[in-house]
């Protein structure tokens, strides 16, 4: 591993201050300012969808569980009793006057 000497420290320490003036100087500018705007927004877009993609997630496990539940309750063989047909009961006759 090469050492790092104290003149490449200032120079990447020089690069760093340039690279943050940089910045500074292009959020002062409007279209700075636009794409920090537009950076932001596109910030919080990811996190309502990070946020709607763990939503999704906990119900693709409960339908999982609940798949799980029908597989098992078709399995099972479902006990009907089994009620003979009683006739049906017969009029009385009239009577023959």
């Amino acid at each position: 591993m090469p050492t790092t000497t104290k003149k490449d420290k200032d120079l990447l320490t020089r690069l760093a201050d340039a690279g943050e003036d940089a910045i500074v100087q292009l959020t002062k500018t409007a279209a700075g300012k636009a794409l920090t705007e537009a950076v932001n927004q596109t910030r919080n877009r990811v996190d309502e969808l990070s946020r709607r993609v763990r939503g999704v997630e906990s119900l693709e496990a409960r339908v999982t569980a609940l798949e799980k539940q029908v597989a098992a309750l078709k399995k099972k063989p479902t006990a009907r009793k089994s009620t003979a047909r009683k006739p049906a009961a017969r009029k009385p006759a009239e009577p023959k006057a």
